[in-house]
């Protein structure tokens, strides 16, 4: 059973991200109502984008494991746990304080932590290391879009 423990893990601590970013993720009439950069992608690719994205971080976690020590799988853990609590931030910033530019002052931490996991897991896991690059890349774009929401939307006074 032990050996079941850490996809276990990573995939609930997927589940768990995931689930409450979504369920923070409002496309109300505020959202709509935002003016969007021409090179946003559409709303339903962001769903099937971000599940390849968790399911690939997950995977990821469960090789790093396998091939680290005791100190390095706290390290793993703790990747997974600071990245998981950025992830979800992200969407309070954005879409529950209605703050896109605070949200991009946080996406800053958030692909620093992504980061962080593809240079750790790189000595664990090569593949797992290359497994997070599709992550670090999509926030990258995200960071973009983040960046064009503030600069054609501007200012944003909070929630109202």
């Amino acid at each position: 059973m032990s050996d079941w423990g850490p996809p276990i893990a990573a995939i609930s601590w997927a589940l768990v991200v995931a689930g409450v970013g979504g369920a923070l993720t409002d496309l109300g009439p505020w959202y709509k109502g935002l003016k969007r950069p021409a090179i946003q992608p559409p709303d339903w690719l962001f769903g099937p984008a971000w599940t390849v994205i968790f399911a690939l971080t997950a995977f990821a976690g469960v090789l790093a494991w396998g091939g680290a020590d005791a100190g390095a799988r706290r390290l793993v853990v703790g990747l997974f746990v600071v990245n998981g609590l950025l992830n979800v931030f992200w969407n309070v910033l954005f879409f529950t304080l209605r703050r896109p530019d605070w949200a991009l002052l946080e996406v800053g931490a958030l692909w620093l932590s992504i980061l962080a996991m593809v240079v750790a897991f790189w000595p664990m896991s090569p593949a797992a290391s290359l497994l997070v690059i599709p992550y670090l890349a999509w926030v990258g774009f995200a960071s973009l879009l983040n960046r064009e929401v503030v600069r054609i939307n501007r200012p944003f006074p909070g929630r109202s």
